[in-house]
């Protein structure tokens, strides 16, 4: 046990993995000698060599068809797209390949592959380095989304999600790589498809994942000096969502804010609030308040991106509205 950052956590699950199965392989640009563009695979080149850490072209429809055709034949891939934003040129395989693989073939053929990729605003990368890509996936049947908002889940997680059979989107909030927190050295898995609840509350839940799962934190933290107690839960998946962890909450507070970093529209805050309302309309008290990013490209200029990014204040400014509805 000790202090791990999510850079950390994510190589040493890697480092485990690899060790205790010989079927689990890495692809990716820039992956090999240089050890990932944000250091993940740092150290694994080293120790397994090219065979099994292999470095590939700028191409992310060549990886992922890759990890495809390699996952049906026995393999177990991880692959590296660098930047979440650059999973649009290999959506294809991904929806229609990877997805789809187990229902097309009736269960002969499997694709228990990981897309890791990296996610997220707030540090001026601009339109093509910043997005929030959970709402082009959401509605993908057979793909599974894991988002983990700190290192110790960040490492069972991605443990959990190599050895799973199905192929699984691992979203790593940029804003989160550097975060410390106390992790096992040892082999460990957490469950996909299990929330946390991270603080509990009486007055109002508030449900949200990655980078924002902090911001709710911050927001409970101010509110409490209010006098209002916020639940805060952390999904960790986002598809398929913890939906009886979520219901079991709200039917106690009543109130319910679904905080995002994804923009609105068409985002797993829009699906999370539909099924909170469709389930539990007669208990709620007042509307269910969902917060994301704007309907608009992420800025390069930061006092624009802080603009269209959701955070704390609009927890707080949302919870306090809920409360004094009538």
């Amino acid at each position: 046990m000790g202090r791990k950052t999510t850079v950390q956590s994510l190589n040493e699950a890697l480092h485990l993995v690899m060790e205790a199965h010989p079927e689990v392989y890495c692809l990716g640009e820039d992956i090999g000698k240089m050890g990932g563009d944000f250091s993940v695979t740092r150290g694994l080149y080293a120790k397994f060599g090219a065979e099994r850490v292999r470095d590939t072209p700028l191409s992310e429809s060549a990886i992922i068809g890759a990890a495809v055709g390699s996952a049906m034949v026995g393999m177990r891939p991880v692959a590296e797209i660098m930047i979440a934003d650059f999973t649009s040129t290999c959506y294809d395989q991904i929806v229609n390949n990877a997805a789809k693989m187990y229902y097309m073939f009736n269960g002969q053929f499997k694709a228990p592959i990981v897309i890791r990729t990296a996610t997220g605003g707030g540090f001026g990368g601009g339109p093509h380095h910043s997005q929030s890509v959970e709402g082009w996936f959401m509605n993908v049947p057979g793909l599974v989304i894991v988002a983990p908002s700190n290192p110790y889940d960040a490492k069972g997680l991605l443990i959990s999600s190599i050895l799973d059979d199905n192929p699984i989107l691992f979203l790593e909030h940029k804003g989160l790589y550097a975060l410390k927190g106390e992790v096992p050295d040892e082999f460990y898995t957490v469950p996909i498809g299990q929330a946390a609840v991270t603080r509990p509350g009486k007055d109002i839940t508030v449900v949200t994942s990655m980078k924002m799962v902090h911001e709710a934190l911050a927001a409970a933290e101010t509110l409490a000096g209010e006098g209002i107690e916020l639940e805060v839960i952390d999904l960790r998946t986002l598809r398929p969502w913890d939906q009886k962890t979520v219901l079991d909450s709200v039917r106690k507070t009543k109130r319910a804010i679904v905080a995002m970093e994804a923009p609105r529209t068409g985002g797993p805050a829009s699906e999370v609030s539909a099924v909170i309302s469709e389930m539990l309309f007669s208990t709620l008290v007042a509307p269910v308040q969902r917060i994301g990013a704007l309907d608009a490209p992420i800025p390069m200029a930061p006092v624009l991106e802080n603009a269209i990014l959701p955070e704390r204040r609009d927890i707080i400014k949302a919870a306090q509205e809920l409360m004094a509805y009538r």
